[in-house]
């Protein structure tokens, strides 16, 4: 039988192993334990230290390039775009200050920046596709022919309003050879039943207003039948809750504009790049336009405008330093867009095959 002597043994026996073991661990394992907690503790500042050193190494470079950047970046970039009519498109949340900066940059290359299209929260809202739809439908003028969904469409009429030039059904009839018959006043006729380049930029004006009328974008400048390229800025990052949605949407209406329009670039931050980024889903997407995810300093920024140059020639890729880039800036570089002088043939020339390269690479036939 249990008694009362057995239960204080058992109750001594508690306490005694307590105590021995608290006096080992502050005299025997003492010692070992802190010294290898001190070891790593140690190992770790070390490798924290490494890492800021690196990390300032990587700024002062960075600042270094940026100032090299401004100091040649003009000489770089002369005449890369010279004489291209440019209208840049802000996406929902694009930052002010890189935008004005890359057109500072395009216009430095001889770009003539036309005008700015910001296209607003609402564009991209919840419940806003079948507003979207239906305003592209009623300014089209061939609403039968407009295929894809809402932003799609959307795409492809505000391309119609910013790209240069006539319609197909409406440009200039080539001239008859030289010593071929011409119907009396024939010249006059053909002339008397084309639309005005004035006539079909206030088309072009009427589409770009009603869009702004329906509070889905906000215009600067005359953009209207100007664009011989187009460059878009992405958000300066992932746009808050439905994020993938939306890049689907503004994704497919940048394809249809480009498809539209020809050469563009979609330039945007690092953070563009990554997970929930515009750039990362057209990247995905395999989007028929170059993309650059290192606009917003002054070496990406370069970097955008040959991007802009190398489209004109028909040239796409992705570059920056995110996953999926082809590299970090066009290689061969573009070179620049020669003078149209009609004194220079070897100008003329030039011009030409870059006439036909952009031809090309807006999807046009000979």
């Amino acid at each position: 039988m249990i008694d009362f002597r057995y239960h204080l043994v058992s109750i001594v026996a508690v306490f005694l192993a307590l105590t021995v073991g608290l006096v080992l661990g502050t005299t025997m394992l003492q010692d070992p334990l802190l010294n290898t907690l001190q070891s790593e503790t140690a190992d770790l500042r070390g490798q924290s230290e490494e890492l800021r050193a690196e990390r300032d190494s990587s700024d002062r470079l960075n600042e270094g390039a940026d100032r090299l950047a401004d100091a040649v970046g003009d000489d770089v970039l002369e005449d890369r775009l010279r004489d291209v009519g440019l209208v840049v498109i802000g996406a929902p949340g694009a930052d002010e200050d890189m935008v004005a900066s890359l057109e500072e940059r395009a216009e430095a290359a001889g770009a003539d920046v036309q005008g700015r299209v910001s296209l607003e929260d609402a564009f991209v809202d919840d419940g806003g596709a079948t507003f979207v739809d239906e305003l592209a439908l009623q300014v089209s003028l061939t609403p039968e022919d407009l295929t894809g969904g809402p932003y799609d469409k959307a795409g492809v009429e505000l391309g119609r309003a910013l790209a240069v030039g006539l319609d197909e059904e409406t440009e200039t009839p080539e001239a008859p050879e030289e010593g071929a018959s011409e119907g009396p006043h024939e010249e006059d006729v053909e002339e008397s039943a084309r639309p005005s380049d004035e006539d079909d930029s206030k088309g072009a004006e009427a589409v770009l207003a009603a869009f702004e009328e329906g509070g889905l974008i906000s215009v600067r400048g005359n953009p209207a039948r100007s664009a011989d390229a187009l460059l878009v800025v992405a958000p300066a990052g992932a746009p808050e809750g439905e994020s993938e949605a939306a890049n689907t949407l503004l994704t497919g209406f940048t394809t249809a504009l480009s498809e539209t329009v020809g050469p563009t670039v979609l330039a945007g931050g690092t953070e563009a790049a990554g997970e929930g980024g515009l750039i990362a889903r057209a990247l995905a997407e395999e989007a028929p336009y170059s993309t650059v995810d290192v606009a917003g300093r002054p070496t990406g920024d370069v970097v955008t405008v040959l991007a802009l140059a190398g489209a004109l020639e028909g040239t796409l890729g992705a570059y920056g330093i995110g996953e999926g880039v082809s590299g970090f800036l066009p290689e061969p570089l573009p070179g620049p867009i020669a003078s149209e002088d009609p004194e220079d043939p070897e100008a003329d020339a030039s011009s030409g095959e870059q006439d036909e390269a952009r031809r090309s690479a807006s999807g046009e036939e000979e």
